[in-house]
C-alpha cells in the first residue's frame, strides 16, 4: 500500500509541493543572496577607505546579526505549541522578509530620499521625514505582501490570529537580520557596534516583529472570519504597523525622553500580543475538549487522549510513551496524530464560525486516516505496547486497541485526487460532524 502523503494532509493540500511555495523561496533566496553580496562590497570599499579589514567587519556584522534571529525565531515558535505552522512556509517568510523586502525597501527608500524627501524639505528635515514617513512606509508594505500572499494560497494555515502573528514575526526577523548586518558593518566602521548592538540586539530585537505583527493578524482575522469587516482588516492592521513603526523612528527626534515613550507603548503592544497567543492556545484547547468527542465511536480516540491532546505536558509525555514502543518513528508519528487530531478540531470550529469550505469532508476523512495510520507507527510491533502514562488503566487509552479503518484510508488516498464541486457530495463515508 502506497503510504500516506501525511504533510499534504496536514497542510490541507492535495500535495506538499506548491509552485507558488518552490518559486517565492527561489526569488527570496536570490535576493537574499543579492543583498549579501551588495553588503560584502560595501564592506571591502568601507574598509579600503578606513585602512581596516572590510571582510572581517563583514564577518563581525553577520555574527552579531544572527544572534537577535537565535533569541527571536525560537520564542515566535513558541507562540503556537499546540499547532505548529509548516516549516517550509515559515522558511519562506522569513527569507522574503530578509531578501524581497530589504531589497525593496532599500531601493523605494533610497529613491524617495533622494528624488523627494532631500529636494523638497532640504537634507536634514528630508533625512528624517524618510526616517520616520517612508520608511515605515515602504517597509511595511514590503513585508505584509507575503502574508497576503499566504492570505491567499495559505489560507487554511491562519487558523487564528496567533498563526498570523507567527508568520509576521518570522518576515520582520528575516528584514531586521539583513538590515542589522548594514547597521553593524556601519558601526564596525565608526567604532560604536557595541552601543549599536546593544541597541538593536539585545535592548529593543522586538521592534520588527510588534509592527509586522499588526499586518499579521489583519490577515488572519481576514482568514478566519466572513462578512465585510475582514475585507478591511488587513489595511487596518497595516495602517497600525506604519503608525507603530513611524513612532519608534521618529522618536530619535525627541532624544532619550522620546525613545523610552516609544518603548514603553511597544512593550504594551508586546503584552497584547502575548495575551492573545495565549487566549488563542485556550481556545485551540477548547477546540478539542469540543470537537473530538464525537470521534470517540471510531476508537482513535478516547477521553483520556482528548485530555492528553489539550496540554503541553500531555502531548510531551505521549511523544515519549510513542519513543518507547516504537523509536524514532513512533515518536514522529505520535507527533503526526496529535497535529491531525488538532487540525480536526479546528476544521470543525472554522465551519461552526460560518467560514465556507466546499472540501471539509474530505479534509476531515483525510486527518482521520492518518490518526489510524499513526497509531499503527507508534504503537510498534511489541506484543502489548508500553501502557499510556496519562491513563488509569491500559484500555482507558484508544492507543491498546485497533480498529478496522482501512476503507477509510483507501478513500482518503483516492481523495488526494479528489477535486470537490459545487452541488456535489461528499466523500460517501459520513462520519460524526
Amino acid at each position: 500500500m502506497p503510504r500516506l502523503d501525511s504533510k499534504a494532509i496536514l497542510q490541507g493540500r492535495r500535495s506538499r509541493y506548491s509552485m507558488t511555495l518552490i518559486l517565492g523561496t527561489t526569488v527570496s533566496v536570490v535576493c537574499l543572496v543579492g543583498m549579501l553580496v551588495y553588503l560584502w562590497l560595501l564592506a571591502l570599499a568601507g574598509g579600503e577607505a578606513a585602512g581596516i579589514d572590510g571582510a572581517t567587519g563583514f564577518a563581525v556584522a553577520v555574527a552579531a546579526a544572527v544572534v537577535p534571529v537565535t533569541i527571536l525565531v525560537p520564542l515566535i515558535l513558541m507562540l503556537d505549541r499546540i499547532e505548529p505552522e509548516p516549516g517550509q512556509v515559515l522558511f519562506f517568510a522569513f527569507v522574503w522578509g530578509a531578501g524581497v523586502a530589504v531589497l525593496v525597501s532599500l531601493v523605494l527608500n533610497t529613491w524617495g530620499q533622494v528624488n523627494v524627501a532631500v529636494p523638497l524639505f532640504g537634507q536634514d528635515l528630508g533625512d528624517y521625514l524618510t526616517t520616520s514617513l517612508v520608511a515605515p512606509v515602504v517597509e511595511e508594505s514590503a513585508k505584509g505582501v507575503v502574508l497576503l500572499i499566504l492570505l491567499w494560497r495559505r489560507r487554511q494555515e491562519l487558523d487564528s490570529l496567533t498563526d498570523g502573528v507567527i508568520y509576521a514575526g518570522m518576515v520582520a526577523t528575516g528584514f531586521a537580520f539583513t538590515e542589522n548586518i548594514l547597521y553593524f558593518l556601519t558601526a564596525f566602521f565608526d567604532g560604536t557596534l557595541v552601543a549599536t548592538f546593544a541597541i538593536r540586539g539585545l535592548v529593543a530585537p522586538f521592534g520588527h516583529p510588534i509592527y509586522t505583527a499588526m499586518i499579521g493578524i489583519g490577515v488572519a482575522y481576514a482568514a478566519m472570519r466572513t462578512g465585510a469587516l475582514r475585507m478591511a482588516a488587513p489595511f487596518v492592521g497595516w495602517v497600525v504597523a506604519v503608525a507603530l513603526h513611524g513612532m519608534w523612528n521618529g522618536s530619535t527626534y525627541f532624544g532619550w525622553y522620546g525613545l523610552g515613550v516609544a518603548y514603553l507603548v511597544l512593550f504594551v503592544v508586546l503584552v497584547g500580543l502575548l495575551v492573545t497567543a495565549r487566549n488563542d492556545r485556550r481556545s485551540q484547547i477548547g477546540a478539542i475538549s469540543r470537537y473530538l468527542p464525537p470521534y470517540i465511536p471510531t476508537g482513535l480516540v478516547t477521553p483520556a487522549d482528548i485530555t492528553m491532546l489539550s496540554s503541553m505536558q500531555g502531548r510531551r509525555r505521549a511523544r515519549d510513551w510513542a519513543a518507547r514502543n516504537a523509536g524514532r518513528r513512533g515518536r514522529a508519528a505520535m507527533k503526526e496524530y496529535q497535529l491531525a487530531a488538532t487540525e480536526l478540531a479546528l476544521l470543525h470550529r472554522k465551519l461552526d464560525t460560518g467560514v465556507p469550505r466546499e472540501d471539509w469532508k474530505v479534509r476531515r476523512d483525510s486527518f482521520l486516516a492518518l490518526m489510524h495510520v499513526a497509531r499503527d507507527a507508534f504503537l510498534g510491533r511489541a506484543p502489548q505496547p508500553v501502557a499510556p502514562a496519562w491513563t488509569e488503566r491500559p484500555h482507558d487509552s484508544g492507543f491498546l486497541r485497533r480498529s478496522d479503518f482501512a476503507h477509510v484510508i483507501a478513500q482518503t488516498r483516492a481523495q488526494q485526487d479528489y477535486v470537490p464541486r459545487h452541488g456535489q457530495p461528499g466523500p460517501p463515508w459520513q462520519g460524526p460532524r
